[in-house]
């Protein structure tokens, strides 16, 4: 049961000399238009950087080629056939990945946020990508197995596994279901699964190789007969996620308030974190892990949308693609002939952004 609408379509404070909960003149033109101009902003530059992202790489495109590459047959003569491997077999597809990624990771990480009342929660918080770490290189330790194809299912049943085992002692003993009993189980638990994953990939120099190149958490390299399975479990994870917002806003009031409210908890919490974990856990199966990007998008889309979960999850996902497409784009300049992986540039771009956030006092409650 959840609240009544005129409770669940408040905006909540916390500001001294205020009642705690004020009406938002969400339906005004002048409220409703920067929120418009901003969605239609992100909508614009993903649309661009996704273009650029095709045309850009060791072998620059025209506009024109690009669109040739992406229509052209198998049939063509020798150029126009090197440009459509070009586009439609590599660009394509990394392209893709990183929006879904981008999108995936910026809804986890809101979410998380939300549910665990920490602003600097994140999806590592869950174990997800420890445990898609540790299942990884016992994949390859034990199977041999090297390619993305064969080793991706392992990366999302460890990642799962791990979310499960950081709920399931999150909710037993004296601190069930408080968030920080959550963060310290999430803790443990990525400790334990870190120090089993460097024992193996010790012991193995092929799964330590492999290692060292999927941590670095890059989107290419990855084909459809990834990308297509992964995006449907990250299409179940957003669809789950979207049936909770209006729950969260009232979670975020406290767990006395919203059980008076009418809101499950335990069930609100369990599909929450199921989300997280298939969204983070399917899309660190794939790339690997990408540390900041969730964290990141999360405080910039609070910031520009204010404290309702019903716009911040959308608005974080959006700009979650933007900012992983982007990066990829920035990882084939500055290093050409070579590439600096999208993980590594997210990494460079958190990093100094965390630095101002915390000298400029911006961490609040999530």
């Amino acid at each position: 049961m959840l609240a009544p609408r005129w409770i669940q379509g408040m905006t909540y404070t916390d500001t001294p000399g205020t009642t705690g909960v004020e009406r938002p003149a969400a339906g005004s033109p002048q409220a409703r238009r920067p929120r418009v101009v901003g969605w239609g902003a992100l909508v614009v530059i993903l649309a661009i950087a996704v273009v650029a992202s095709l045309a850009v790489g060791a072998r620059a495109l025209s506009p024109a080629e690009v669109w040739h590459g992406l229509f052209a047959s198998p049939n063509s003569d020798q150029r126009d056939n090197e440009i459509r491997l070009i586009v439609q077999t590599v660009r394509v597809p990394r392209t893709v990945l990183a929006v879904v990624a981008g999108v995936a990771l910026g809804v986890a990480g809101a979410l998380i946020q939300g549910y665990t009342r920490n602003p600097i929660a994140d999806t590592g918080l869950l174990g997800v990508n420890s445990g898609a770490s540790v299942a990884v290189v016992s994949a390859i330790s034990v199977f041999g197995f090297t390619d993305p194809t064969q080793y991706v299912w392992f990366g999302f049943l460890g990642a799962a596994i791990a979310g499960v085992v950081v709920f399931g002692l999150a909710s037993i003993g004296r601190g069930a279901g408080n968030p920080l009993t959550l963060a310290l189980a999430g803790q443990g638990v990525t400790v334990f699964l870190a120090a089993m994953t460097t024992a193996i990939a010790l012991s193995d120099k092929a799964s330590l190789n492999a290692l060292r190149f999927w941590n670095t958490g890059s989107v290419t390299g990855v084909g459809f007969e990834v990308i297509r399975p992964v995006s449907v479990l990250v299409a179940v994870g957003l669809a789950l996620a979207l049936s909770t917002l209006p729950t969260i806003n009232l979670l975020n009031l406290g767990d006395d308030v919203a059980r008076g409210l009418g809101v499950n908890i335990a069930l609100s919490r369990t599909v929450g974190i199921l989300a997280v974990t298939l969204l983070a856990g399917a899309v660190t199966a794939a790339c690997g892990p990408i540390a900041f990007l969730g964290l990141m998008v999360a405080h910039v889309a609070r910031y520009l949308t204010g404290p309702d979960y019903r716009r911040l999850v959308p608005y974080a996902g959006l700009l979650g693609a933007v900012v992983l497409v982007v990066c990829d784009i920035v990882g084939r300049l500055v290093a050409r002939p070579g590439e600096l992986d999208a993980g590594i540039v997210v990494a460079l771009l958190g990093a100094p952004f965390f630095a101002v956030m915390v000298w400029r006092g911006k961490f609040k409650s999530a």
